[in-house]
């Protein structure tokens, strides 16, 4: 969820091409303050990819605005949008927005904030949320609803959702010394999953007198909800995105149909053990061509070395291709994969394990760029980068591997990564993104004509 951090700056210098703006640092991402910043000054630091409240921004003079004249008056964020985004300003990084904790007079006692404090919501008024823009299509576009039917008893009662992944930088108390660490390549597709487990077959009536009330369309409500029925559980195949369980690949969801999954959920059946679960990222295209996750203009990135590198035009394509001649039109990825007993326990796969069955099974998992321990306390102490702690470690290693060309497309640039624990009973994964992919991902979600097929797919999801 996302959210808003008090915190100090730190690290504050003079910006290399503005007289009246300074940089520092919060959580290692650099933000643009002004003059009046001093140094580990106490403020409110609002993460890139979230949105402020219309309330919260008005009060502070926040929004861009002009004068009877035309000419602008104040502000900088978008009045409608009100996103914040990385991006580079005359020359230095923006990653993030710093404002004093006097931002916050208006809506609460600042004097009871203290540092660590997260905020989105102060006394019934949205401070900030995740930013997802709103789904602009074509009236000829497919999209609307999952199509997903109502029930009143679920299809897969043990079917888990997909795990959201917190930001790294944020949730650095979460490693320790001495943990066993996995470090690997982070995907930009669709999240999709798979089990074999208890699935819902049918239903038991009392007598077929009642069984055929309750199925017709003729039978009122108030009868229908008087008959008792029993729900039939057998084992079974049960694929969903994120968080719907999918009961048909033919119509519905974001990208109009479902179609370009199925292939891919037909893959585990037959191979998947009873109580297995498997997560998986998709990437490439759908069955029509389309970009499972939207291209970017790079030229509107203003950065001369980045479109020299990856090109006009990013597609996240990880090695697929449109037309499915050469190379499939779209690919999955497993990075989890659990095992549930009867009674719901799960018990987590270690990563060594899960990439064991998938070798198995015969399907791809996210490449492992790093493996290893996070060095005793005593190591920290002394060492070139000024290492303090565990966390600080995982995030010097995190951004050994976070940016650069993607490994497995080559195309394009990498997303950034994740950071698992595998010495946690439970999953405790972070993902680290790199500046170049944020800017680049505001860029698109600030253009495309469908903003972020994931996030749009959420929520609409959520909302269905």
């Amino acid at each position: 969820m996302y959210c808003a951090y008090v915190t100090r700056i730190h690290n504050l210098r003079k910006h290399t091409n503005a007289d009246r703006l300074l940089c520092g640092e919060c959580f290692g991402n650099t933000v643009i303050v002004d003059l009046g910043t001093a140094p580990d000054q106490l403020g409110v630091y609002f993460p890139t990819d979230g949105k402020l409240g219309l309330e919260f921004a008005q009060k502070n003079d926040l929004l861009r605005r002009k004068d009877e004249n035309g000419a602008p008056a104040g502000g900088y964020l978008d009045p409608e949008k009100r996103n914040i985004k990385a991006l580079k300003l005359r020359g230095e990084k923006s990653d993030g927005l710093f404002l004093p904790l006097s931002c916050l007079a208006s809506f609460t006692d600042i004097k009871k904030l203290q540092e660590g404090d997260t905020i989105s919501v102060l006394n019934g008024i949205t401070i900030c949320e995740k930013y997802v823009p709103a789904v602009k299509r074509s009236s000829g576009s497919g999209g609307g609803g999952n199509h997903v039917r109502k029930r009143s008893d679920p299809i897969s009662p043990l079917f888990q959702e997909h795990a959201d992944t917190e930001q790294l930088a944020y949730n650095l108390s979460a490693f320790h010394a001495g943990d066993l660490v996995e470090v690997t390549l982070k995907m930009h597709g669709t999240s999709q999953r798979t089990g074999y487990l208890p699935v819902l077959q049918g239903y038991k009536y009392r007598n077929g007198m009642e069984k055929r009330l309750y199925e017709s369309r003729k039978t009122p409500n108030a009868i229908r909800s008087k008959i008792k029925r029993t729900p039939i559980y057998d084992w079974g195949y049960v694929t969903g995105t994120r968080r719907v369980v999918l009961d048909t690949f033919d119509e519905g969801g974001y990208y109009g149909n479902n179609a370009f999954r199925e292939k891919h959920a037909k893959v585990f059946e037959g191979k998947l053990h009873k109580g297995e679960t498997v997560y998986y990222e998709v990437v490439g295209f759908t069955d029509d061509g389309t970009p499972i996750m939207n291209p970017g203009n790079n030229s509107k990135l203003n950065d001369k070395e980045f479109t020299k590198q990856y090109g006009k035009t990013t597609t996240f394509s990880y090695g697929c291709a449109p037309d499915g001649k050469e190379h499939p039109k779209s690919d999955l990825f497993v990075y989890r994969m659990t095992m549930t007993n009867e009674d719901g326990d799960v018990v987590e796969y270690p990563p060594d394990f899960m990439r064991y069955r998938c070798e198995q099974m015969g399907v791809k998992y996210v490449p492992l760029m790093y493996r290893g321990l996070i060095p005793e306390e005593e190591i920290f102490t002394g060492t070139s980068c000024e290492l303090t702690n565990a966390g600080e470690w995982i995030k010097t290693k995190a951004e050994q591997y976070y940016d650069g060309p993607d490994p497995v497309g080559h195309t394009h640039v990498r997303e950034g990564v994740v950071c698992r624990i595998v010495n946690r009973p439970k999953f405790a994964a972070y993902k680290h993104k790199n500046f170049a992919f944020k800017a680049l991902e505001g860029l698109i979600k600030d253009t495309a004509a469908a903003p972020d097929m994931e996030e749009a797919q959420d929520v609409g999801e959520q909302n269905g």
